[in-house]
């Protein structure tokens, strides 16, 4: 265990704010429920936003911006949204601040108060409706593949860095389509983009399917979902893409003309991930020692450490691996040459493990006369001795290896703890254990929320798969299964 890091097993919790402050990745801001992110974080977010971005590059969308206000009535015109939203939404209502009359303190100019209050945006749809209806006239309009990148602010006091704070970033895609086939077509690429992403750069498996009603997004007609088990055996949702039917567009009144003259409202979805996956990504792949990132989302890769009592030692070494540092920057293995002075090499070492850096060389110049690096895998703590000669090739092939077992290794964590239960008082012991239970459900609102009242867990989601349906019943009122569903405690 790491010097300041708690025990996961003793305190989950507090080991994964201890991991994020130790691995400098965030720190609480200045206003209840704000985080900051800090560089190393940022960095995290900046190499999946980059991932993200070009995927959907690659499917025809493209990015836009739209205002961080949005006034007050948008919200009404859709009920069942702005009933999701209604009590996270932080409200403007003066533009300019003056001074009370002993000019002690700030208080708002009552000369400025706006004429219609409006709201941080919580969620984007409202407002971007409202200029589809500028933009759209005809089929040659659509589709509208939109992506924006922005932070959003639903308030919330109870702070849990990148898990539940009240402003986050995030990226919500809207899009507008002359047919329903084609508004569904696209809700389901974008939830495989999440699961090729979240499985080829963050290394973790994942569980599609569909929300029920009660848990779908406010305004959505269908909610898919990716969800992930945490080190903890809770659930996250890692990435949701809604298809919205004509919801918005009936609400703001978005029509085109078809190609058979006749004026039609068009079909809607809506999808985003957020930062809440870097908390994933501690949860997933964090240890005792601290984070541990799979290769393709370090920030850096490999640190070399020089073990050196001179600068004539240090230039030694710099000599003896420029070849290799040359071939690591010419392929984009991103790097750290860790030559800090006054720092002894065992500091160097904890600092690394904590930050989660994939591989650490280590090199003095008993290495150098056997003309050898030593290199230490961050997922296994495995030392390899490599000669310098083959150092590149090694470390290339390590990288992919790396990158795979900490795949498997999650995936391994996942399918161990995914439980069949066939009686309800099993199915609240292995709740109460932790872990996923794959069971049969009804379909009735009113036993989904049984089960949430006495459990505390909730329908993660509906697999796609419903093969074997009709075998089974209800885990709670014995009736004819309508789905088998992913119950589990969630976050």
């Amino acid at each position: 265990m790491s010097k300041g890091i708690t025990s996961k097993s003793e305190n989950y919790s507090k080991w994964y704010t201890d991991v994020i402050k130790k691995a400098e990745l965030a720190d609480y801001g200045p206003v209840k429920g704000t985080m900051v992110i800090r560089p190393y974080g940022y960095q995290i977010w900046e190499k999946l936003k980059n991932e993200l971005d070009q995927a959907f590059k690659n499917t025809g969308h493209t990015n836009a911006y739209f205002p961080l206000f949005i006034p007050k009535s948008f919200f009404t015109k859709e009920s069942e949204h702005v009933d999701g939203f209604a009590k996270e939404c932080a409200i403007v209502t003066h533009s300019r601040l003056t001074h009370n009359d002993d000019k002690t303190d700030l208080i708002p100019d009552e000369s400025s108060k706006l004429e219609e209050e409006v709201i941080v945006r919580p969620t984007s749809e409202t407002v971007i409706w409202s200029m589809y209806r500028k933009w759209i006239n005809s089929y040659r309009d659509l589709p509208i593949l939109i992506n924006q990148w922005a932070n959003v602010v639903r308030w919330e006091m109870r702070t849990r860095l990148f898990l539940r704070t009240s402003e986050f970033l995030w990226q919500e895609g809207h899009t507008a389509h002359a047919s329903e086939d084609e508004a569904q077509e696209e809700s389901l690429k974008i939830l495989n983009i999440y699961e090729s992403i979240v499985n080829n750069i963050l290394a973790i498996p994942v569980i599609k399917g569909i929300k029920t009603e009660s848990e779908k997004f406010a305004g959505a007609v269908n909610t898919y979902t990716i969800e992930m088990m945490m080190g903890d055996k809770k659930a996250l949702q890692a990435g949701t893409s809604h298809y919205l039917g004509q919801n918005f567009a009936k609400a703001f009144d978005v029509k085109f003309q078809d190609v058979d003259n006749k004026e039609k409202y068009v079909y809607a979805t809506s999808w985003g991930v957020t930062t809440r996956l870097i908390g994933a990504l501690i949860m997933v792949h964090g240890d005792e020692k601290g984070l541990c990132l799979p290769p393709n989302i370090a920030p850096i890769q490999t640190v070399i450490v020089p073990i050196f009592k001179s600068e004539e030692d240090l230039n030694l070494i710099k000599e003896n691996l420029s070849d290799l540092i040359e071939k690591l920057k010419n392929n984009n293995i991103s790097y750290f040459f860790d030559d800090r002075k006054k720092m002894s090499p065992g500091f160097k070492f904890n600092e690394w493990e904590i930050k989660g850096v994939p591989i650490r060389i280590e090199v003095g110049l008993r290495d150098l006369s056997e003309k050898q690096i030593t290199c230490v895998r961050r997922d296994t703590s495995e030392k390899l001795f490599i000669k310098i000669d083959n150092a590149f090739r090694n470390i290339k092939n390590l990288i992919s290896e790396i990158q795979n077992d900490m795949l498997e290794n999650a995936s391994n964590f996942l399918n161990k703890n995914i439980s069949n239960v066939n009686s309800y008082e099993n199915f609240k012991a292995t709740i109460d254990k932790g872990g996923f239970v794959k069971c049969g459900w009804d379909g009735m609102e009113e036993t989904e929320q049984n089960i949430k009242n006495d459990t505390n867990a909730t329908i993660r989601c509906i697999p796609f798969n419903q093969e074997g349906v009709a075998k089974i019943k209800c885990i709670f009122s014995n009736k004819p299964a309508k789905y088998e569903v992913i119950f589990a405690k969630a976050y």
